[in-house]
């Protein structure tokens, strides 16, 4: 805890320091967007539906869970997801098959292949080289392009933009003092605003209080998720509630950008836990994996267990995670305007 507290006020001094420098990265990022917007730039367009999910922040906004999402509305079509595979050992486009690993795709691409055997898994860096393989090799009738809010040389036709309930976009700033990849602005080219991880019980008031912090756009709506945590806890081979945890001893790994709700979640379960805590998409060394195979019981997010579960082979129940599940208010709603745009194109 003492060395974590001491990151924290590291990171936070580094970035008063560094405020000078908010001014350079403001104009410059908003300089590209302009060119952009004026065509001095260019975009390149598709005659099939491309759906485009990201942020302004850096990280953290629950990307993954809205792309499993909408896979899930659009179940009826022929679905393709395009990552650029972050922190993935290979480099060029590629299609997941049975030899895909998280190392070979990046970890968030597998746990898509790993769930949705029917879903055209692909990644690349370069999103329009991606698509034109993915039309080339696959022919999908739709594409949802992960964490591509700024890859501009892509116009897709369906713009989502995410923002967590605790550190909405139009609160904070840009990098390097703040978490803002651009600015605030660029959220005009959003058709949909989605406010991730909120509470269950946020009432109408504060919504609305929400969205006039924001002051959406009139062709943009609005809208709320919540995650909450599953019941069980699975493994390789098991499942069992995870009430089954209380009185063992646990150690919960975590290398995403925001772990909070899931400390909080498991404390108010009155578990009792050791927290090893990483950075988002931490590739663990052959020192973490020692460390942690000496520990009695590893408790992960799902993220974090696909990049972990080959190298926990020989004993697998050692293992465990804590699945989510994802669900927009006015889901009705929500689903009719992502179908209504796919069945257009």
């Amino acid at each position: 805890m003492i060395i974590l507290a001491f990151d924290f006020i590291s990171m936070t001094l580094i970035r008063i320091v560094l405020f000078p420098i908010v001014p350079i990265y403001y104009v410059v990022t908003w300089l590209r967007n302009k060119f952009y917007d004026l065509g001095w730039k260019s975009s390149k367009s598709y005659n099939l539906p491309v759906i485009c999910v990201g942020n302004l922040s850096v990280g953290g906004t629950g990307k993954t869970p809205t792309i499993e999402y909408l896979i899930r509305v659009l179940q009826d079509h022929k679905v393709a997801t395009l990552s650029r595979g972050y922190k993935r050992e290979s480099s060029g486009f590629i299609i997941a098959d049975a030899k895909a690993t998280a190392k070979t795709i990046g970890d968030e691409p597998f746990q898509f292949y790993k769930k949705f055997t029917e879903v055209i898994v692909s990644v690349d860096t370069d999103r329009q080289n991606g698509i034109a393989e993915l039309i080339n090799q696959r022919q999908p009738e739709v594409i949802l392009l992960d964490d591509a809010f700024q890859h501009r040389k892509v116009k897709a036709g369906f713009n989502m933009l995410l923002t967590s309930y605790g550190n909405l976009y139009c609160d904070d700033m840009v990098l390097p003092t703040g978490n803002l990849r651009e600015p605030k602005s660029g959220a005009k080219r959003a058709h949909v605003i989605l406010v991730t991880k909120c509470p269950s019980d946020l009432s109408s008031s504060e919504k609305e209080q929400i969205i006039n912090k924001l002051k959406p756009l009139q062709h943009q709506q609005v809208y709320f998720s919540t995650i909450s945590y599953s019941e069980n806890v699975y493994s390789e081979s098991e499942s069992f509630p995870l009430e089954n945890l209380k009185g063992k001893q646990i150690t919960l790994v975590t290398g995403i950008a925001n772990p909070k709700p899931f400390l909080d979640y498991l404390k108010s379960k009155a578990l009792d836990f050791e927290h090893l805590k990483y950075k988002d998409h931490h590739v663990f060394s052959d020192s973490d994996l020692e460390i942690l195979k000496q520990k009695a019981l590893i408790l992960t997010t799902e993220k974090d267990y696909v990049r972990l579960k080959d190298d926990f082979k020989s004993n697998p129940s050692q293992l465990l995670y804590l699945p989510i599940s994802f669900q927009i208010d006015d889901k009705e709603r929500f689903s009719g305007r992502v179908k209504a745009f796919v069945n257009s194109n």
